[in-house]
């Protein structure tokens, strides 16, 4: 298993296994446990030298880790993927301030398909869409830091985001394709 499949089977699993080992064992014993496993997984990540993007979320996860150790709180653990989630809302603001069109680039890099320069228009706005998205995301998980419904957080941590973001990217596709056809209708006329 590679390092950045392991991160992502983190990210996926965290929580919900948190939740769930809490109804057997002591808050401070199963944070010193999760804190040692992301120990050893950086000191791991270490020796075969991986380059820091790939240790960035278990570096975030082992320090809010220990951070709830420390203050035995239960929001520092909930805040690790409110964190995550920040760090993709920055990286969409500064690429939508800034103009890099990072949606195009990657729709460019990835699609095989030649697109029309309405769709390469369009695609090009992503980004300010992609900042506003994202930041829904945090505020939700930044919401569910503070409520009291731990197994509401862990499902939106785990899966709900996943949800929440993909209906996002639908609704961007269904209103590229009917925003394209309506702009290539009026043309026509």
């Amino acid at each position: 298993m590679s390092l950045k499949t392991f991160n992502t089977l983190l990210s996926f699993i965290f929580a919900p296994s948190f939740i769930f080992f809490m109804q057997f064992y002591d808050f401070r014993d199963l944070t010193l446990v999760y804190s040692l496993v992301m120990a050893f997984y950086l000191l791991f990540s270490l020796i075969i030298k991986a380059d820091l993007k790939t240790i960035s979320t278990p570096l975030i996860y082992f320090v809010f880790i220990l951070i709830a150790y420390y203050f035995v709180s239960m929001e520092s653990i909930k805040a690790i993927p409110a964190l995550i989630s920040g760090f993709f809302f920055f990286f969409f603001l500064e690429s939508y301030i800034n103009k890099r069109h990072t949606i195009l680039k990657f729709s460019q890099k990835f699609y095989k398909k030649k697109l029309s320069s309405e769709e390469e228009k369009f695609i090009a706005s992503s980004d300010g869409y992609w900042a506003v998205m994202t930041f829904l995301n945090v505020s939700i998980q930044v919401g569910l830091v503070f409520d009291d419904n731990n197994n509401l957080w862990a499902f939106y941590s785990s899966l709900g985001w996943i949800l929440f973001l993909g209906t996002a990217l639908l609704f961007q596709i269904l209103y590229g394709k009917i925003f394209i056809v309506l702009r290539d209708s009026r043309e026509e006329k």
